[in-house]
């Protein structure tokens, strides 16, 4: 797509023991990439963990001209066995229950940013600006997190949906601005 930079959040490593801070800190730094990709007239889609309620408390957020987010997503069972397929031994029980929590979290946040916001508020990397979205609450207009379940999605059919909602994104007018 002309004019995407698309990157994964996990390209920068990830060290063992990365806790909530360290994952704020990091997106921070992907903030500020897409901030000099703007100034480049690029825009970048980040692929990764980062739920909006994060990207927009990133402190410098408030330099990007729009911001939109979406959840790619499949169910537990599904999670579960490509956890296991794609790293063999490598994911305990416990972990792998950890993962699947994680993205029902995801779910939930995408839908209402007043679910359990404790989940990524605690324990926060002090300079968060948590404000910028704490009193929203489901069915604001600023808040469109639409959630793409592709258990049982071909990927060549799941690509598409995802082009199409970059494109939708690329396109509106009213992207979300905090600036």
């Amino acid at each position: 797509m002309a004019g995407l930079v698309m990157h994964d959040f996990d390209e920068i490593g990830v060290p063992s023991g990365a806790d909530t801070v360290w994952r704020q800190r990091s997106l921070e730094q992907w903030v500020l990439r897409a901030v000099d990709y703007q100034r480049d007239g690029l825009d970048m889609l980040l692929l990764g963990q980062s739920p909006l309620g994060e990207v927009l408390a990133s402190p410098s957020a408030v330099e990007l001209d729009g911001i939109a987010a979406c959840v790619l997503d499949v169910g537990p069972d599904e999670r579960w066995r490509r956890l296991e397929e794609r790293d063999p031994g490598k994911w305990s029980d416990q972990a792998k229950r950890a993962f699947v929590e994680w993205a029902r979290w995801h779910r939930g946040h995408a839908a209402d940013p007043r679910h359990r916001p404790s989940v990524i508020t605690d324990g926060a990397w002090a300079p968060m600006r948590w404000e910028r979205w704490a009193e929203w609450s489901a069915g604001d207009r600023r808040w469109v997190v639409p959630v793409f379940d592709t258990t049982d999605v071909p990927v060549e059919q799941s690509a598409a949906a995802l082009r199409a909602w970059v494109d939708d994104a690329r396109g509106r007018r009213s992207a979300l601005s905090l600036g």
